[in-house]
């Protein structure tokens, strides 16, 4: 996608040198909004390798409301390896508390768990408090099938009540869907977006989701937007962003799947035709 390579060299040429709690400075720009149109194809890089995969596995794996990453490691997926939960694990980047975050399986309640199991208080008419759960992706679809036209469809992860006990605070914190009956769009909102490394799954992640869930309500897929904050570049990946650049996009694939029902939806079920990137290109993770 040539808009992904120009949001790089804008970083690149218009960005400030910020500090950051990995220790790892950062290229920084503030504000961006991503857009595609999903009738010229599925949205994934094609100057480098994306491992679809593994974005299907941690979709899956949000889907699902978990929050176990062995369930991630036993279907091969270990983007979450480095991380935990806090609240067992206080966040340190010293390599011997990174060490024991490796080891913990427990991640709390992060993306998924607040999609399908956002944790609140209410009060009831006689002032008691009451815990309630709320599937907001089953209420968001729900909505979709019974009021498409309607503008409040907006599932988020930002769970002020949980933050202590997520893994990570979300990046991607909020999702809304708009349609007018026959096409689907899907809005995202992310507050730090690690370009070369987190950005191109989580254009992807999106795409597949809006791919599903207007199977599921039966319409077609339409926009994808992306609404960006704090869009950086770690100053240990330049070197890769600059090879990025120095490539010339190709066709976009287009994808299949069976999907009938995004809840019940697996991993496997999803694949590629025609998707022919460049060769991988590795990017330093910063915990």
């Amino acid at each position: 996608m040539q808009q992904y390579l120009d949001l790089l060299n804008k970083i690149i040429t218009t960005g400030k040198r910020k500090p950051n709690r990995t220790g790892i400075d950062t290229i920084s720009i503030s504000g961006y909004m991503f857009e595609h149109e999903m009738l010229t194809g599925f949205p994934i890089l094609t100057t480098k390798k994306v491992g679809i995969k593994n974005v299907s596995k941690e979709l899956e794996f949000f889907i699902r409301g978990l929050h176990l990453k062995n369930w991630l490691q036993n279907v091969g997926c270990h983007i979450w390896d480095e991380w935990c939960t806090p609240s067992l694990i206080p966040y340190s980047n010293d390599p011997e508390t990174k060490e024991k975050m490796k080891n913990e399986n427990e991640l709390g309640r992060i993306y998924g768990v607040q999609w399908r199991q956002w944790r609140g208080v209410k009060i009831d008419k006689d002032g008691n408090l009451k815990l309630v759960l709320i599937d907001q992706l089953k209420n968001a679809i729900e909505t979709l099938k019974k009021d498409p036209c309607n503008r409040r469809i907006i599932v988020s992860a930002w769970n002020p009540v949980d933050m202590d006990d997520m893994a990570l605070p979300p990046c991607h914190y909020g999702f809304q869907f708009l349609s007018d009956g026959y096409t689907l769009d899907l809005l995202w909102n992310q507050r730090s977006v690690d370009t070369p490394l987190g950005l191109p799954y989580n254009i992807s992640s999106y795409a597949i989701l809006l791919e599903l869930v207007a199977r599921t309500v039966g319409m077609v897929p339409g926009k994808l937007i992306g609404f960006l904050a704090d869009v950086h570049i770690y100053v240990n990946q330049m070197e890769g962003v600059e090879e990025q650049l120095s490539r010339t996009p190709k066709a976009l694939p287009l994808c299949t799947t069976s999907c009938t029902d995004v809840l019940d939806w697996n991993w496997d079920d999803f694949s590629l035709i025609g998707y022919d990137p460049c060769d991988p290109i590795h990017f330093e993770i910063a915990v």
